[in-house]
């Protein structure tokens, strides 16, 4: 039997690359409501990924290490220190947790990303960690490459403006945001009630303006598709 935490060879290469099995699970970001499915539908979907952020090494860190040297910033099974884990806090916006993005996005980056001698928490592979933070600190991530479109997060930022090379501009407005007033309570894009988790590149690149009202306790029903 497998063990997707350890199996794999050195660095996971024999089955992977430079990461693990629970890392590996969620590289169907061209299908997701497919690999949902096949976890048993969207709870289960969730359950997994809450497993996810809290399963243990099951050995020591330095086992661990000794066979995943790439697998660093570690929270539970997620490596916050290696590309291939980037996209996946994004994931619960597919759920019935918008919330729980949110969450795992704020406290990953306060962890990981502190302005001290910690630095970052891994391999800066041609700008990938730094556009995660960057992505992330404005409130939102590309899940799914090729795909145009964006994961609505939690901006660390009250207010981001991108000059866009058409010549338009696109706004992020986080009324109330703070350390503690990190979940999403309401939504507008370009002055109209937004109830998903996500926008468009088009929507982005034509003069948008993406306003949030943040609060401290998270709103469970925004964000939340059928």
């Amino acid at each position: 039997m497998i063990d997707p935490r350890i199996d794999g060879g050195m660095g996971g290469r024999d089955y992977y690359d430079e990461n693990n099995g629970w890392t590996y699970l969620w590289q169907v970001q061209h299908d997701i409501p497919g690999l949902m499915q096949l976890m048993g539908g969207k709870q289960k979907f969730e359950d997994r990924l809450d497993q996810l952020f809290r399963e243990d090494l099951g050995r020591s860190k330095y086992s661990f290490w000794s066979r995943f040297p790439d697998a660093t910033g570690l929270v539970g099974q997620y490596s916050m220190g290696n590309e291939p884990s980037f996209f996946i806090p994004y994931l619960y916006n597919y759920t019935s947790a918008p919330w729980k993005t949110q969450k795992r996005i704020r406290f990953l980056l306060d962890v990981w990303f502190k302005d001290n001698i910690f630095g970052i928490p891994g391999d800066e592979d041609g700008g990938g960690m730094s556009a995660f933070v960057v992505f992330s600190s404005m409130g939102f991530y590309p899940i799914t490459p090729g795909i145009p479109v964006y994961a609505i997060g939690s901006p660390v930022f009250s207010k981001v403006t991108i000059a866009l090379e058409n010549g338009k501009k696109f706004t992020m407005i986080a009324h109330h945001c703070s350390v503690v007033n990190k979940y999403i309570q309401s939504a507008r894009l370009n002055g109209k009630e937004l109830k998903q988790p996500w926008l468009t590149h088009q929507e982005l690149m034509n003069n948008g303006l993406l306003e949030l009202e943040m609060g401290p306790k998270p709103n469970k029903g925004w964000g939340v598709m059928e």
